[in-house]
């Protein structure tokens, strides 16, 4: 049998090790002339209208994002927003329901006004910051811009929620999670020549040539010349166009990469801070600590102790 190895793939390198969760908080109807009003959050939080129309605004920004049927949101600020049938329209608190009461978390589509299926997404790592400072705060997904993945997805994360089966929660929230990746897929292939960022860098060959040598083995010494060579251009061409790019220097990336790994490590195994030193790219442990404690505030040992006691000391 023939094992095919997928190439490193710098996003789904960098989902993994921030550690995402996704959670399907049900569907609820948008009545006409009304608006909801939501609280701030953390993460991600993810609309899809199926049926109808509506508007959503998120504080501080100038101007609200109309969402058709078809479309998805994904709201990443964190700031509080409102879902209306029109901008205009006063929004009342969203509470959500009570299913311990034994109310429908999913509800009929009103005849007019919306039908919203949510979700969210949360990181349990602290540096989820590398991905939502990548991302403008409304990501739109038009119906028609995506493939049918997407389409798919909502297809079967809708029947889920209409017609709950055994194990539904869990097929739910891997379909959720499928809609995020495809939609920073499409956002990618839409907006990436626009903006700066190691997300959009994905869509010029060479920098995703560069970031997937260095998360592919950070250990490796690797040099400007190095990788620019491998690459195929000159050290100044490489650099200028990394930084403009990406928002930062090469060498200043690699290092960033290799302590977030180091510091997963640390909380997520037994290895020793040598090793987790050498596989960092450090010959030597004090090498390490100096750039782990520049990233991170504290020492490796520090670290994994903090670490250690929030989990025998929950809040």
């Amino acid at each position: 049998m023939q094992i095919v190895r997928y190439p490193v793939d710098p996003l789904s390198e960098v989902l993994s090790l921030l550690k995402l969760e996704a959670y399907v908080s049900g569907g609820f109807p948008l009545h006409a002339n009304s608006g909801l009003a939501f609280k701030p959050h953390t993460g991600i939080k993810c609309y899809v209208v199926v049926e109808g129309s509506c508007w959503v605004s998120v504080e501080g920004e100038q101007q609200p994002t109309f969402l058709k049927a078809g479309d998805c949101a994904f709201l990443t600020s964190g700031k509080p927003f409102s879902l209306a049938t029109d901008p205009a329209c006063p929004a009342q608190p969203f509470i959500a329901p009570d299913r311990e009461t034994g109310e429908a978390l999913v509800m009929n589509a009103p005849a007019e006004g919306a039908f919203i299926l949510g979700g969210r997404f949360s990181f349990s790592s602290s540096h989820a910051d590398l991905l939502l400072h990548s991302l403008p705060p409304v990501v739109h997904i038009r119906e028609g811009i995506g493939t049918r993945v997407m389409r798919n997805a909502m297809e079967c994360l809708r029947e889920e929620m209409c017609a709950p089966q055994p194990g539904g929660a869990l097929i739910a929230q891997q379909f959720v999670q499928i809609m995020l990746v495809q939609a920073l897929r499409l956002f990618l292939q839409e907006q990436g020549d626009e903006r700066t960022g190691w997300l959009f860098a994905l869509s010029d060959p060479q920098l995703k040539a560069a970031l997937s040598y260095m998360h592919e083995d950070p250990a490796f010494p690797w040099t400007l010349q190095e990788l620019a060579n491998r690459v195929g251009m000159s050290r100044t061409a490489f650099t200028k166009k990394f930084k403009t790019r990406v928002g930062t220097t090469p060498m200043k990336y690699l290092s960033k990469w290799r302590m977030l790994l180091a510091g997963d490590r640390l909380i997520s195994s037994d290895d020793s801070i040598t090793q987790i030193s050498f596989s960092a790219g450090y010959d030597t442990d004090s090498a390490f600590g100096r750039a782990f404690k520049k990233e991170w505030g504290c020492s490796p040992r520090e670290h994994r102790q903090q670490r250690a006691n929030k989990a025998s000391f929950p809040s």
